[in-house]
């Protein structure tokens, strides 16, 4: 009996131990240093100013936007993003939220967000209900977004 007992307590140790090792963290420095890399980009767009923030995407990234396979952050940024920006007066978030979950080198992040665009050409303004999902990894000591995929909808 006293052996079977022994046998039962070692694997309900060693379940608790691997359940701890393969648990995602939700909070803590590297939950908060992938937020801050997420917190710079969205910074960079209210700001209206993105040509500074492709050191926050793998050189190899993949962007998606609303259906559309725009390529990596590098083409995005030239081809969709920038002339974008160029075309607004303002671009502001509201009612942000961010959960993030690091498993390792990578972090998985989802945004939900209120956007109001006003355009500079005539002051109309547009309002969305947006969200976007990422994927970071740890590269050299230092979160980049890998995968970033962002979609809208109108408000109702």
């Amino acid at each position: 009996m006293r052996g079977k007992t022994s046998i039962l307590l070692l694997a309900l140790v060693m379940v608790l131990f691997f359940q701890q090792s393969f648990a995602q963290i939700t909070d803590g420095p590297e939950a908060e240093q992938v937020k801050n890399v997420l917190s710079s980009y969205k910074e960079a767009i209210e700001a209206l100013e993105a040509c500074n923030t492709a050191n926050l995407f793998a050189k190899d990234s993949k962007i998606f936007e609303s259906g559309s396979v725009e390529g990596t952050y590098s083409h995005y940024l030239d081809h969709h993003l920038a002339p974008e920006l160029n075309a607004f007066k303002s671009f502001t978030y509201s009612d942000y939220k961010v959960d993030v979950q690091v498993d390792g080198a990578y972090a998985f992040a989802t945004e939900t967000y209120m956007y109001t665009i006003v355009l500079a050409k005539d002051g109309s303004t547009i309002k969305k209900k947006g969200v976007t999902t990422s994927t970071l990894k740890k590269n050299n000591g230092k979160w980049e977004i890998v995968s970033l995929h962002n979609s809208s909808r109108n408000t109702k």
